[in-house]
Parts: C-alpha cells; sequence; structure tokens
C-alpha cells in the first residue's frame, strides 16, 4: 500500500515530465522541418467518376481547382515532384440527366500522412447530364468543282455507306445527314482517297462534340474521258531561220505544255500522234528573247477545247568568248599639285570576257585602266589598277600583272628658257 501511495504521489510529476518531454520533441522537430501553409503553383484538373454509361455530359469538362495546403517542408518537395499524389473528383453517383452542382472532392494519397487540405477553389462544379444517344446515318458523297475539259465522273464506290453517330441526345437529334466531301476540280484520272466525315444540321451547320464510327471513308471515282475529246497532247515548237551570227539558242518552252483537243469525229482525235506543232515561229536575224502567242497546225475539224493559241518563248543570248589586250596603258588620276608618278611596270595585259559580238566589236578607248593615288604622299606605292568598261555586259577576268608599285616624287622645276 505504501508503494501504491508513493507512486500515486509521483504520478503527476512524471506525467508532467513525459508532457514536457513531447512538448521538447515537436519543438525540436518543427524547428528541423518547419510546417508551410501555401498554393499549390499548379491547379489540379477535376475527374469524373461514378457517372452512368447511359448519360454523357453536354460540353467537355476542363476545370481545374487551385489547392492550399498545410505541410512540413519535407513534404511539401514530395507534393511538388509527385503532382499525382494530389487528386480532385466530382462524383457523378446516382445522379439522373438534368443540370448538377456537385461538390469536389480534394484528397491527398495515403502515402502522405503529413500533409493536410486547408482549402480549393471553386468548391463545386455546375455541368449538365443528358441521355447518350446512338443513330445510324446513310453516308453521303458531295462531290465539289468539275473534273477537267473533255472528262466526266462515274459512279463513285464507297468502302463503307453507313455511320453509327453517339452523343448527347439533344445534339444527335440536330442532325440531319453525315457527309464526305470530294474535290473534283480539274480531275482528268480516276481518284482514290480517304475522306473524312462531317454531321450537319438541315442549315448546313456542323455538329460538334458527336463521335462517328467510322470517322472517314475510302472512296474511289473513276474519271472517264468523253467521246470525240484527247487530252494531254504535247505541244511541240517548230521555227525557222537562223538567228543572228554570235548568238545561240538558249531554250524553247511552251505554256501550256499539253493541251486538250476535240473533234465530232472520234476516229480524227484517235489518229493524233501524241503530239501537236505549232504554226512556224520565225527566227530569222534574232538577237533578243522572243515571246509570241501562236496558232496549232490541227488537222481540219479538230479543235482546241481552250484558248486556240499557245504561248511560246525563245530564249536568246549571245555567244561567250573572252578577248586579251596587251600592253594598255595606265593612267594616273588624283595626283597632288607639285607632284609626279610614275608605274612599274608602265604596261600591263588586260582579259576581257563576255558576248562575242561585243568583244569583236571593241576599239580602243573604250578599255581604260586607271591608278588612284588620290591622299597619296611622296613615296613607293603598291596600288591594284582599276578597268573602266562602256558596255556593262563585259567582264574582267583578270590584270596582268594584278598590283602595279607606283613612286611618286617632286615633280621637276622646269628650266626657264632665256630671251634673246
Amino acid at each position: 500500500m505504501n508503494t501504491l501511495r508513493q507512486f500515486a504521489k509521483i504520478l503527476p510529476t512524471l506525467g508532467l515530465s513525459f508532457a514536457l518531454a513531447i512538448a521538447v520533441w515537436i519543438s525540436a522537430v518543427s524547428e528541423a522541418d518547419p510546417t508551410q501553409r501555401d498554393v499549390l503553383p499548379s491547379q489540379v484538373p477535376v475527374e469524373i467518376i461514378g457517372q452512368d454509361p447511359g448519360l454523357i455530359l453536354s460540353e467537355d469538362i476542363s476545370q481545374q481547382v487551385t489547392v492550399t495546403i498545410t505541410a512540413p517542408q519535407s513534404v511539401w518537395t514530395r507534393l511538388l515532384s509527385e503532382p499525382g499524389l494530389i487528386t480532385a473528383t466530382v462524383d457523378l453517383s446516382g445522379l439522373g440527366p438534368g443540370e448538377h452542382t456537385v461538390d469536389i472532392q480534394v484528397t491527398i494519397s495515403p502515402r502522405v500522412r503529413a500533409a493536410r487540405v486547408v482549402g480549393h477553389s471553386p468548391e463545386t462544379l455546375t455541368l449538365t447530364l443528358e441521355k447518350l444517344a446512338t443513330r445510324t446515318f446513310p453516308i453521303q458523297l458531295v462531290r465539289e468543282g468539275e473534273p477537267a475539259i473533255g472528262f466526266q465522273v462515274e459512279q463513285p464506290s464507297l468502302n463503307q455507306d453507313r455511320v453509327v453517330v453517339s452523343g448527347p441526345e439533344s445534339r444527335v437529334s440536330q442532325i440531319k445527314e453525315v457527309r464526305a466531301s470530294l474535290n473534283l476540280s480539274n480531275a482528268h484520272e480516276d481518284i482514290s482517297t480517304s475522306l473524312s466525315l462531317t454531321p450537319v444540321n438541315e442549315n448546313e451547320e456542323v455538329i460538334e462534340r458527336v463521335s462517328l464510327n467510322p470517322e472517314r471513308v475510302q472512296v474511289t471515282q473513276p474519271i472517264t474521258q468523253r467521246g470525240g475529246f484527247r487530252s494531254d497532247l504535247v505541244v511541240k515548237p517548230v521555227y525557222q531561220g537562223r538567228i543572228a551570227e554570235g548568238y545561240r539558242l538558249t531554250n524553247i518552252s511552251v505554256f501550256p505544255p499539253a493541251v486538250t483537243v476535240f473533234s465530232a469525229d472520234p476516229q480524227k482525235v484517235d489518229q493524233l500522234p501524241g503530239f501537236v506543232e505549232t504554226l512556224p515561229i520565225n527566227l530569222d536575224g534574232a538577237r533578243d528573247d522572243i515571246e509570241e502567242r501562236v496558232a496549232l497546225n490541227l488537222p481540219e475539224g479538230v479543235s482546241l477545247v481552250s484558248e486556240q493559241r499557245v504561248l511560246v518563248q525563245v530564249g536568246i543570248a549571245a555567244i561567250e568568248s573572252s578577248l586579251t589586250l596587251a600592253n594598255q596603258t595606265v593612267e594616273i588620276q588624283g595626283l597632288g599639285e607639285g607632284l609626279a608618278a610614275h608605274t612599274s611596270p608602265e604596261t600591263v595585259d588586260v582579259i576581257l570576257s563576255g558576248p562575242l559580238p561585243l568583244l569583236d566589236a571593241l576599239v580602243p578607248g573604250e578599255v581604260r585602266l586607271i591608278v588612284d593615288v588620290t591622299g597619296l604622299e611622296i613615296g613607293t606605292h603598291q596600288i591594284i589598277p582599276q578597268v573602266q568598261l562602256r558596255d556593262g555586259q563585259l567582264r574582267v577576268e583578270s590584270i596582268l600583272p594584278g598590283t602595279l608599285e607606283v613612286e611618286i616624287t617632286i615633280a621637276p622645276t622646269p628650266t626657264p628658257t632665256p630671251r634673246p
């Protein structure tokens, strides 16, 4: 009994000591890893759970929430490095069609015990549920544009003629038809392509947020040529005469390069070779490019489907050559008053290139070699001579030598002539 009495007397002291020890431990832990209250730097996306499979959301939900959390500093580091530890959900269990305002639940993974959600914004989410509707529509192929002249379209074929559309009942009910649009503009051969399907209402407006199965359809559209027509006949330019001496042909081109012809007698177009010729183009004495609209040499009863003339472009350029001018005298410019200059050597050789007719017609004085000594003082200088040409089509290929030695001295004083 005495022992129990003594233990009872010291029990309050032991309890107080234990409480003080825990307080000291908590204080030490708090100082080493302080608790921090803050807002997560990135928002948390809201996930929908518990939705009835027979219902569908009228609009896409992309709601995100801002979350405030309190946690030790070490836990914050983990939360920021593992975003999946915090989730936001909206539970639609038991909800039927109509508009609903549902609480957003934010939870932290059980693996993180020291963190706590203080608050989040927004706290609720308003959404509308509708019945999920499914309908089957025939696929309507809409052909846009016209094939090339002389061609016609045949009956197309689709690898699938029906499509299943599912989505909110209010949207599916608006659909009038599901289309696949095929562009036929200037088509001259069979088309085989994959087209996307588009649901539209009676006002030709596209209905969004519905699912299509399949989403695309494979279309084969035969394109055939009409009787009496023949396309892709290559145009062959015909020319006569000789261009001027010293010039050459660089190219001859035709636009369009191929044409379509027609005849009331299909046999006439069938007998044509794979090309048609132009009427002759006269090149006699030509020195410049030629651009001319020319008619085609077609058999009687055969005509072009489009414009009756083609554009022929003939490129003509002078034949390039080179010419060496030897012992050309050098002119000195910019010499200061009272100074004299002397070049070494006194003459140079110049190699020119350009159109042969211009080189043949070159006369003395049309080429000048100049050494500019403007601002130079007395002494010896190395200067590159400059060539001046009157015709810009000529080019300087080389100057030999390429650098001249120029010696500048004081000009000698002239000796006075004695008077008788």
